[in-house]
């Protein structure tokens, strides 16, 4: 007799536990593993970096999320054109490039660790060094990252055609493009470099892990706010992978704010495509000027 009253019970744990198990697994029409790739700002160190990201990502999302590091900006933004890649961690001006590409969507944008929706980009040179005004940065030798940056090559080609009203071929000595922001901050520091275009995201988060020092540098120009860089999905992705995805971003950080302060931001937030029209017209200058 116990044993048939005990049967309904087996049957109802069984079937609670399965849809248990139904309601945390992915859904049929997601991928199995999500790429997501990552613009080369950090250098070698990226993956390292983005480590708490991804192993968050991947237990909230109950599916594997794998980093794709490109060595330079394109390499990101023809990822997400030939669907290599499903979503990608880019800067304002590789989204605004691969918009122009691929059909892809804005979800988040990254916040400064002050919690300010942007960054600042930064014209340095070496403390101690006889550059210390940009003035005296006339015949030296100037530093890139890559023709993709935004703060590496976007937005201080305007600020020296609009602002200080300059030609960096014909100002500097020498212009060349180190491939990463990390590249060009260290350059400065050991004197390979003697002025460089950076920004204030990258400087603090390799100041965090002591490679550098706030104090081993000049900032000689300092430009408005730019948006934050936005982490994008590819359109045609399911829709509930690209809310769940969003989701999962926004709350980040949420439980724990130390991986924030270890990382050098602030978390993300929602955004959209509109957020991006500054960069556009920042493109649209620079072309009229044919530069």
């Amino acid at each position: 007799m116990m044993r048939q009253k005990c049967k309904p019970l087996i049957l109802l744990c069984f079937m609670s536990l399965f849809f248990a198990f139904q309601a945390w697994a992915a859904p049929q029409d997601w991928p199995e593993v999500i790429r997501f790739g990552i613009v080369p700002s950090l250098g070698e160190g990226a993956e390292t970096y983005y480590t708490p990201l991804i192993s968050y990502l991947t237990k909230q999302l109950g599916i594997e999320v794998k980093p794709m590091i490109s060595k330079d900006y394109e390499g990101i933004i023809s990822g997400m054109a030939y669907k290599q890649i499903d979503f990608a961690y880019f800067g304002p001006k590789s989204y605004v490039e691969a918009g122009e590409r691929c059909s892809l969507e804005a979800l988040v944008l990254e916040l400064n660790k002050e919690g300010e929706a942007g960054y600042y980009g930064l014209i340095i040179s070496r403390k101690g060094s006889d550059t210390d005004s940009f003035e005296k940065a006339k015949g030296r030798t100037f530093a890139f990252t890559d023709p993709n940056s935004t703060s590496g090559y976007l937005v201080p080609s305007v600020m020296f055609a609009r602002d200080l009203a300059i030609d960096p071929k014909t100002y500097f000595k020498k212009v060349i493009f180190s491939g990463s922001h990390k590249d060009s901050v260290l350059g400065v520091k050991n004197g390979t470099i003697e002025v460089a275009a950076t920004n204030t995201l990258d400087l603090y988060r390799m100041e965090k892990n002591g490679e550098v020092s706030r104090n081993d540098f000049n900032i000689l120009q300092k430009s408005e706010l730019i948006p934050g860089s936005p982490i994008c999905a590819r359109t045609e992705l399911p829709q509930s992978l690209k809310d769940a995805f969003q989701k999962a971003m926004i709350e980040f950080g949420a439980e724990d704010t130390s991986v924030l302060e270890k990382m050098q931001f602030g978390g993300y937030i929602k955004t959209d495509d509109k957020t991006y029209s500054i960069i556009r017209d920042l493109n649209r200058f620079k072309k009229e000027l044919g530069k």
